[in-house]
């Protein structure tokens, strides 16, 4: 960043698809809002694979600064809420997908989309959890709020090498739950056992079509794929238990039956990050800075430059990052 300039990431609609390059770009390009951020870093997310490579039409139209995450400090600010110096984050919204985002070094945003970063917790470290680990975070309470307890049995966690996944394994481990984690590449079992993995099952063989009702396994289950897996989760939840759901990477479908939840009281609870009211999102970033250890949080966490972003995009929609990717704009 120099003077009132600075580089942002930023995608175009040309005849040939879309496109995008590292732009210098000025306080006068930014969108409307009543709060400047110096964004210190950002991090790359499912979503935002998606938009850099034009998949699944994520966003709602060009030019666009993708980047559903980002955390920085209040460079100026016409709210009476927030001060320059403030330490901030900003997660969901549709931020990224239909308004400007996190890869730039500077963005303008509404006030009301932005939360206070813990004083214990760095930037990096808040982009090293972000919108994965808020979700995360977010599924760990919907168990709790459930009622589910580690002493009441084991406990799923479905794509678990991933950013969402690893961070769930991770919390509830520390929480004291026995984690199986599905993951479909062996490789990361040593990595996910670091995170308090205690056993392991294959992408394919919880893939397989479920029966309406199989073998009482799971009290509770952290589920990021949707689809088949889902429903073979369901079936194998005990009475009582509860699944928090929170992604699509299978598929958007659920073939499965009303068997888990007239006959087992099976509760299917939905978990949405993006447009999760302020009050849920201080009290998880709050549980965050205190549940998530430090080692396992740094052991999952690789910085790239905002440079390499068009080409590691890919990667993640392909299902081939393990952990976080934590975004540095000045690089």
């Amino acid at each position: 960043m120099t003077g009132n300039s600075f580089d942002a990431l930023v995608l175009r609609e040309t005849d040939d698809g879309v496109a995008g390059a590292i732009e210098q770009l000025t306080d006068a390009d930014l969108p409307e809002g009543d709060v400047t951020v110096d964004v210190e870093y950002s991090s790359l997310n499912y979503k935002d694979g998606m938009a850099l490579t034009g998949a699944g039409r994520i966003v709602r139209s060009y030019p666009m600064v993708p980047g559903i995450d980002l955390a920085g400090t209040v460079a100026a600010s016409d709210s009476d809420e927030w001060a320059v110096g403030d330490p901030v984050i900003l997660t969901g919204w549709a931020v990224g997908e239909r308004y400007w985002g996190g890869y730039t070094q500077r963005q303008r945003v509404r006030s009301e989309w932005l939360v206070r970063r813990p004083g214990t917790m760095t930037s990096r470290q808040a982009m090293a959890i972000g919108t994965a680990g808020l979700t995360s975070m977010l599924c760990v309470m919907a168990i709790e709020e459930a009622g589910v307890a580690p002493a009441d049995g084991p406990v799923v966690v479905t794509g678990a090498a991933g950013g969402v996944g690893s961070v769930a394994v991770a919390l509830l481990a520390g929480r004291g739950f026995e984690v199986t984690a599905v993951t479909g590449r062996p490789e990361t079992q040593d990595y996910l056992r670091g995170l308090g993995a205690r056993s392991f099952l294959t992408r394919e063989e919880m893939s397989e079509p479920a029966r309406p009702l199989e073998s009482e396994t799971w009290a509770a289950a952290v589920d990021t794929v949707g689809s088949t897996m889902l429903a073979k989760v369901l079936s194998q939840v005990r009475y009582g238990g509860v699944v928090a759901a929170c992604g699509l990477a299978g598929g958007f479908d659920l073939p499965t039956t009303v068997m888990p939840f007239i006959l087992r009281g099976v509760r299917l609870q939905g978990v949405d990050s993006v447009m999760a009211p302020r009050a849920t999102r201080d009290a998880a970033w709050a549980r965050l800075a205190t549940d998530l250890p430090a080692g396992p949080l740094e052991s999952i966490t690789e910085v790239v430059p905002m440079s390499e972003l068009l080409e590691r995009g890919p990667s993640i929609v392909a299902g081939q990052v393990r952990g976080r990717w934590v975004v540095d704009p000045s690089a």
